[in-house]
C-alpha cells in the first residue's frame, strides 16, 4: 500500500518511521517532508494548506491511505476534501476539528458532555474581557488562563499569576498578536496540579487510550521562559498511575466518545487530551485533534504494534479489533532548538554529529531541517527531537543526553532537565 503523510515536522518524521515498519506499507510519500524524512520517504513539494493539490496527488499516485500530521489542514477541512473523492484519510473532518480549532467550542463541548474542566467565559471584545479579568483577581484568584480562541501554533496561551500579565495578554490578543485567532478570547480558571498528555484513538464507536506522556512547554530549565511547541517529553508519566488512568477513561474519554456520538461528529482519528491532575481529580485543559509533536516521539518509541493497521481499523470503524502493545521501557524525547527560539533565530547553520548520536542508540527525528549542498542545516525553531529508551527513566535520560551532546550547530540549545518530575519520583 502507498501511504501519504502530510506535514514536515518531528511528528511526521516519527509517523513515517513507524508506518514504514508495517508489512502493509509498500512506499511512503511525505508532503512536504524534511531532510530526515527524505531518508525513508519520498518528499513531495506540496504545502500542508494546499488541500486540493494533496488530493490530486493522492489520486494520481494511487495512495491507499493518508495520515495528516498538523492541526491546520485538519481544521481547514482536508478530511472533507479527501473523503469527497473516496480517499481514505486518518483524522477528524472540519466540524470535528473545531475541538482544537476553537477553544470556546471545545469548552462548551466539555460543559455539555460532563467532562471535568475549569470554569471559563469567552469574549469578543477587549473591554469586557479586561473587566472580567480584573474582577477575578480582585475576588482572590491565584491565577488566570487566557487563550486565543483559534489556532496560534501552541503560543496563544498565557498562564498569568499576576493581573498585569493577564491584562497585557488580553490586549495583545485583541491587538492582533495572533491574527484572527485572537479575535475572540477564552478566560479560564487556573487549575493547579501536575499536567499530563493522554492520546487516544477513536473511530466514533470505540475509544482506546495510548500510554501516558508528559511534555515540557516552557523554553528553559525549571519551566522558565515563554511557551513553545514543546521542548521535550517522556512516557510514561508517573502521575498517571493505573487508578488515575481508569478515572481518565471513565470521566473524560468515555464522555468524550459519548459527546461525539451525540453531536454526530465525523471523528476517525486521534484525540490528544491535555489533563491537569488536581486534588479534585483529572480535569481537561484542552483538546487537540492530532498527535502532539514531542509526545508522539516518546510514545511511538514504546509502541510495538502495527501503527498502519491500527489507523486503518480506526478509519474503518474496527478499532475494537486493533492490538496495541507497548514496551515497558520508558522513553524520553529531547528537542534541540535554534538559539533565540521561540522568538527570533537564524537559519542555515550546518548540523554536525547526527550519525554519532544515532550510533549511541538514540533515534533522531528531524523537525526544522533541510539539505543544502549535501549538508543538513537548520530551517526552523525546533530542529531535532532526540529519543531513547532505557530500563528506567534515569537510563533513558542518560542515553538521551549522551546522544544530544554529540549534535551541534551554531547557537543551538536544549533544556537540561527534561523528565525531572519522573526522575524525582523514581528516586
Amino acid at each position: 500500500m502507498k501511504i501519504l503523510v502530510v506535514g514536515n515536522g518531528g511528528r511526521e518524521h516519527t509517523l513515517c518511521w513507524k508506518l514504514a515498519q508495517s508489512a502493509q506499507t509498500d512506499k511512503i510519500y511525505c508532503a512536504p517532508g524534511n531532510a530526515g524524512i527524505a531518508s525513508m520517504a519520498e518528499c513531495v513539494d506540496i504545502g500542508v494548506s494546499e488541500l486540493d493539490k494533496l488530493a490530486d496527488f493522492a489520486e494520481k499516485e494511487g495512495i491507499g491511505f493518508t495520515v495528516v500530521g498538523p492541526e491546520a489542514p485538519l481544521c481547514d477541512g482536508i478530511v472533507d476534501v479527501f473523503q469527497k473523492r473516496g480517499l481514505k484519510v486518518f483524522g477528524p473532518d472540519k466540524e470535528a476539528a473545531r475541538l482544537e480549532g476553537s477553544k470556546n467550542y471545545a469548552k462548551q463541548f466539555m460543559f455539555k458532555h460532563n467532562i471535568p474542566t475549569g470554569k471559563a467565559a469567552s469574549f469578543d471584545d477587549a473591554a469586557p474581557a479586561l473587566e472580567y479579568v480584573s474582577k477575578k483577581f480582585a475576588d482572590g484568584a491565584e491565577g488566570i488562563v487566557i487563550k486565543a480562541d483559534g489556532l496560534a501554533a501552541g503560543k496563544g496561551v498565557c498562564v498569568a499569576l499576576e493581573e498585569t500579565e493577564a491584562l497585557d495578554f488580553v490586549k495583545s490578543c485583541f491587538d492582533g498578536a495572533f491574527g484572527g485567532a485572537g479575535s475572540k478570547v477564552l478566560v479560564e480558571e487556573c487549575l493547579f496540579g501536575e499536567e499530563a498528555s493522554i492520546l487516544a484513538f477513536t473511530d466514533g464507536k470505540t475509544i482506546v487510550p495510548l500510554v501516558s506522556s508528559q511534555d515540557h512547554k516552557r523554553a528553559y530549565d525549571g519551566d522558565e521562559g515563554p511557551n513553545t511547541g514543546g521542548m521535550g517529553a517522556y512516557s510514561p508519566a508517573p502521575v498517571i498511575d493505573d487508578a488515575m488512568m481508569a478515572r481518565i477513561k471513565t470521566e473524560i474519554l468515555d464522555n468524550f466518545l459519548a459527546g461525539i456520538k451525540e453531536e454526530k461528529l465525523n471523528f476517525h482519528g486521534l484525540v490528544f487530551v491535555g489533563v491537569m491532575v488536581t486534588d479534585a481529580g483529572p480535569k481537561v485543559l484542552e483538546f487537540n485533534v492530532r498527535f502532539g509533536d514531542t509526545e508522539v516521539q516518546a510514545v511511538m518509541r514504546r509502541f510495538e504494534g502495527d501503527l498502519l493497521d491500527t489507523m486503518i481499523k480506526t478509519v474503518d470503524e474496527r478499532l475494537s479489533e486493533a492490538e496495541l502493545t507497548w514496551s515497558k521501557e520508558p522513553a524520553v524525547c529531547i528537542v534541540l532548538a535554534s538559539g533565540g527560539y521561540p522568538v527570533s533565530y537564524k537559519k542555515g547553520y550546518e548540523i554536525s554529529g547526527l550519525d554519532e548520536a544515532a550510533a549511541d542508540g538514540a533515534i533522531v527525528f528531524h523537525a526544522g531541517t533541510a539539505e543544502k549542498d549535501g549538508k543538513i542545516v537548520n530551517t526552523g525553531g525546533r530542529v531535532l527531537g532526540v529519543t531513547a529508551r532505557g530500563v528506567n527513566i534515569k537510563e533513558a535520560i542518560d542515553k538521551e543526553y549522551k546522544a544530544v551532546d554529540k549534535i551541534s550547530w551554531q547557537d543551538c540549545f536544549c533544556r537540561k532537565d527534561i523528565a525531572y518530575r519522573a526522575l524525582a519520583r523514581e528516586k
